[in-house]
C-alpha cells in the first residue's frame, strides 16, 4: 500500500507516518526512511529537528540521506520505505534546475513512475500547500504550484492519503 501524508509544518506528519509504516508491519521489520532534507551544520534548529526525527526511530530502521528518492525506491523495491519529505526533494530538484526557469517534469515523471512501480509498503511525507497567503516572491509561488501539482499525482497513485491537523489525521483516500 502507498500513502501519502500531508499536512502543514508541525502538523504531526512525520510522526504518523512512522507510526502508520510500522503498524503495517510485522514487529521489528525493518523500514528504511528516505530522509531527503539537507544536512548542514550551519543550521542548528534544523540540526535539532533532524536529531529529534532520529531519537524516535527504532534501531532496526535504516537511514538513506538523498534527495534521489526514485533511484533509492529501484534499489530495493521489496523494502517497506517511509520518504520524509517530497518539498525537501522539490527544493533539491529546483536548486539543481533552477527555480526561475530550469523544468522539473523529467524529475517528478522519474518520481512518479518509481511510485507507481514499488512494490512493498510506502509512506510519503509531503507539506501540503495553498492554506495560506500566495508567497509574495515568484520563486515561491513557483514552489507552491509545482508541490501542489505534485501531491495531486502522487495521491491519484497512493491508495491511501490522510491529511494531518493539529496532529489529527483526517482520512481523504482510502481507510
Amino acid at each position: 500500500m502507498r500513502t501519502l501524508v500531508l499536512g502543514g509544518i508541525k502538523a504531526g506528519k512525520s510522526t504518523w507516518a512512522e507510526a502508520a509504516i510500522a503498524e503495517s508491519l510485522e514487529p521489528a521489520q525493518p523500514v528504511r526512511y528516505l530522509a531527503t532534507g539537507p544536512v548542514t551544520d550551519s543550521d542548528l534548529a534544523w540540526q535539532q529537528r533532524i536529531a529529534a526525527h532520529r531519537n524516535r526511530r527504532p534501531e532496526h530502521w535504516s537511514t538513506v540521506e538523498s534527495t534521489d528518492i526514485a533511484k533509492q525506491l529501484r534499489q530495493a523495491p521489496d523494502m517497506p520505505t517511509l520518504v520524509d519529505d517530497i518539498g525537501c526533494w522539490l527544493t533539491a530538484v529546483l536548486d539543481r534546475c533552477g527555480w526561475e526557469r530550469g523544468s522539473v517534469s523529467g524529475d517528478v515523471e522519474d518520481l512518479l513512475a518509481a511510485v507507481a512501480e514499488f512494490c512493498s509498503p510506502l509512506v510519503l511525507v509531503s507539506p501540503e500547500v495553498g492554506l495560506s497567503v500566495v508567497p509574495a516572491t515568484e520563486s515561491g509561488r513557483r514552489f507552491a504550484d509545482e508541490l501542489g501539482m505534485l501531491n495531486q499525482r502522487l495521491a491519484a497513485l497512493c491508495e491511501r492519503v490522510v491529511l494531518m491537523v493539529a496532529g489529527h489525521p483526517l482520512p481523504i483516500k482510502g481507510s
